[in-house]
């Protein structure tokens, strides 16, 4: 789903040193619950500019320990349509005003962001569980998404096309769509929050956040700070909510014919259900679904270099996104040295532990069930002679916890090469030609981001081309940044986020002919 550029280094295997510093070890003493900044930290829905509650509330678990780190309002259809009522009483004035206004007050929540930085970073990691200095990287990637549709605002042009008589003039005007329901999910809870609000607050928009039941305190805490900012009453809603309650508020949100426009992260098969809720409105809708990422390694890679872009595209945030690699394949001459230096690197540098601990670079996965299909993935692989090379199994730091795995001997045939795993799990497959590379990379039905390595320039311009992803990584294992167009093809959505095509999604084209002159 999101990711930061790391700063280069001059040695290739520091590529991914801030988030990968360490031995491979059990780090800290226990599951001790979290302490959180109560100046951020807020349990209620966000509604018209004031804090509500509901009829109930739901507990945000620390990954790492199980441990409660707080309770919020289990807001229901009602209050989600509360929340869409509010952002459409706010959206003639917000929409009317200057775009210098709307890139000031934007520019004060990223300054206010920035100023609590390291407090949303932990708020991150209490209830995401990644490693903290991975949720300051969030912090600083979800922060330079408001600076960058706080300058974006003032860049929304129209045109004015030459008429085919002499007494017409014909103007094209760019207009907010309207209120925009926002659905985001648990592993950048900040980031992807921040990537479709900015652009939809920029191009005039007014929205209802629904964050993941995973994740609500981040949602909640950039509410906090927009308030603070001076953000309109009704411009930024957030209404938090249960796993039980999830469905119900999605289709309410999906359906509401006072809602524009749907912006959605998560998996393709949820995507597709509030595809069909939206589609008897007709809403504008882009989404950033599943990935199945390939990384290719040829023959004429730089293999050292190719090692740590793996070791980064692979495992932050212990294989939770959705631009994690998911497949690796390896040309058959290099194919042993690969996996050589690609295991010597897991064991050396990746440190397993609470997210809270120095020197952590791999932290719990989100919940239990996501533990059980990395497992369910390697027992499949490994019944149909896939070999372990290292990890293989649950770490006894807690129940969420699963080493960093290497695998051999991969297959097509198996099940980590068919469907996304979401954990820290690298399945390499041995290939022999570029065609036979790009066939396997290409069959799945999604295709979010693909990398590959090679040092052959021609090469490089065949198998970007023809590679059937939205992105593609070339001798770059992180490649995501603020300004460049985030989306996939096929399956894994529609439309693009961030860059200066981000703010598109939120507007309509108004075509105005003036007769008569």
């Amino acid at each position: 789903m999101a990711s930061w550029r790391l700063p280069r280094t001059p040695l290739l295997l520091r590529a991914a040193q801030r988030l990968l510093p360490a031995p491979l070890r059990r780090s800290g003493s226990g599951p001790a619950p979290p302490r959180l900044p109560g100046s951020l930290v807020r349990s209620g829905g966000f509604v018209g500019g004031g804090w509500v509650q509901a009829a109930s509330a739901f507990p945000v678990l620390d990954p790492a320990s199980g441990a409660e780190v707080g309770r919020v309002a289990d807001c229901g259809v009602a209050e989600a349509r509360a929340a869409v009522r509010a952002a459409r009483e706010a959206g003639p004035g917000w929409s009317a005003a200057p775009a210098k206004e709307r890139s000031a007050l934007l520019r004060k929540w990223y300054s206010l962001m920035m100023e609590n930085k390291d407090d949303l970073a932990k708020i991150i990691t209490a209830e995401n569980g990644k490693p903290l200095k991975e949720a300051e990287g969030e912090i600083l990637y979800s922060a330079s998404f408001l600076e960058w549709f706080a300058e974006e605002a003032r860049h929304i042009y129209g045109d004015i096309i030459p008429p085919s008589v002499k007494d017409r003039r014909i103007l094209v005007l760019k207009q907010p769509v309207g209120v925009a329901a926002i659905i985001t999910p648990w592993n950048f809870p900040s980031a992807m929050i921040t990537r479709k609000v900015g652009a939809a607050l920029a191009a005039g928009c007014t929205v209802v956040v629904k964050p993941a039941e995973d994740t609500p305190l981040s949602a909640l805490a950039l509410a906090e700070l927009a308030n603070q900012a001076g953000i309109p009453a009704g411009v930024y809603n957030v209404v938090p909510c249960s796993q039980q309650q999830t469905p119900a508020v999605g289709e309410a949100l999906c359906t509401d014919p006072l809602v524009a426009k749907i912006s959605f992260t998560g998996s393709t098969a949820t995507g597709k259900i509030l595809l069909h809720h939206a589609a008897g409105t007709v809403k504008r809708v882009s989404m950033e679904l599943g990935g199945h990422a390939p990384f290719i390694v040829f023959d004429s890679a730089d293999v050292d270099r190719a090692v740590a872009g793996a070791l980064a595209s692979k495992y932050r945030n212990s294989g939770q996104t959705c631009v994690c690699t998911n497949r690796f394949l390896v040309q058959k001459r290099i194919h042993d040295a690969f996996v050589e230096k690609f295991a010597k690197a897991i064991e050396r540098e990746l440190r397993v532990g609470n997210g809270f601990d120095e020197g952590t670079t791999q932290g719990p996965l989100i919940n239990e069930k996501a533990v059980g299909k990395v497992e369910r993935h390697i027992s499949d692989a490994v019944s149909q002679g896939a070999s372990i090379v290292t990890g293989g199994k649950r770490h006894s730091f807690g129940k969420n916890f699963f080493e960093p795995t290497l695998l051999s001997n991969v297959t097509t045939n198996m099940l980590c090469t068919q469907e996304e795993t979401f954990g820290p799990l690298a399945p390499v497959i041995k290939f022999d030609t570029e065609a036979e590379a790009i066939a396997i990379a290409n069959s799945a039905n999604v295709g979010l981001a693909g990398y590959f390595y090679s040092q052959d320039p021609a090469q490089i311009w065949r198998v970007a081309e023809q590679m059937e992803v939205g992105m593609v990584g070339v001798n770059e294992g992180i490649m995501s940044s603020v300004e460049c167009p985030f989306g996939g093809v096929k399956q894994s959505g529609l439309g693009r986020e961030g860059s200066k095509y981000g703010i598109d999604e939120y507007l309509e084209i108004k075509y105005v002919c003036f007769g008569g002159l």
